[in-house]
């Protein structure tokens, strides 16, 4: 009986394919790489809706607190651009969006099924949100060169140590305007990291349809 057992027992081992365990170890490794792409889309997510917040704020205060020149002794200068800060306002949106889409297709499981389009959005949403990201980013020190015009957070932080009681607090102003721009610098690698990586998923993916084990008709089922 003993020895009926260790021949059933080498003829289970024996059948486990070879091709099986190299296909799990590659599913094992897709998932891995799946999973840090996902932790990555999520901290640019954060990051995103920081920039977004901040700047958006930024744009709000001053919207309500500006006052035309015919004013005595106003807020803000009549030479004045907001393109840098519209900028980041509009760069932190694509980012966002992408981002948000990338996670949807990512963790919803109705939508992963739809398996094109899963596999597209795994590169396309990094891939525009690292271009939204890198435009505002240029577009914002191309504008910021200019050494006659201020902006909203050369104005603000040029008079944030004024403590003020009410709107506009210049150094609440200030403050956020270089977080929503400290963040975006750091988003520009970022989400460079997140576009690698979906490359890599990507690679990955189109290989495992390769060496995916294709079995005979009639050929053993190894055992659980």
């Amino acid at each position: 009986m003993s020895s009926e057992n260790k021949g059933l027992g080498l003829t289970t081992y024996s059948e486990v394919d070879p091709q099986d365990l190299h296909y799990q170890k590659h599913l094992k490794k897709v998932r891995l790489v799946d999973a840090a792409r996902v932790g990555l889309t999520l901290l640019a997510l954060l990051c995103g809706f920081t920039v977004l917040g901040t700047s958006a704020d930024t744009l709000a205060v001053y919207n309500s607190t500006h006052l035309s020149g015919d004013f005595h002794l106003p807020l803000w200068p009549d030479q004045f651009d907001l393109r840098p800060t519209i900028a980041l306002v509009v760069g932190s949106c694509i980012v966002v969006l992408a981002n948000v889409v990338s996670l949807l297709f990512s963790k919803v499981q109705v939508l992963r099924n739809q398996r094109m389009v899963h596999t597209s959005l795994t590169f396309v949403a990094p891939f525009v949100s690292f271009t939204g990201v890198m435009i505002s980013m240029i577009f914002f020190y191309a504008i910021n060169a200019s050494t006659t015009d201020d902006t909203l957070q050369s104005w603000s932080c040029q008079w944030g140590f004024a403590s003020m009681s009410a709107k506009p607090h210049f150094g609440t102003l200030c403050n956020e305007s270089r977080t929503a721009l400290y963040l975006s610098v750091i988003l520009v690698p970022a989400e460079l990291v997140v576009l690698t990586v979906a490359g890599y998923q990507s690679m990955l993916e189109r290989k495992s349809v390769g060496a995916r084990p294709f079995r005979k008709s009639g050929s053993p089922v190894p055992s659980s």
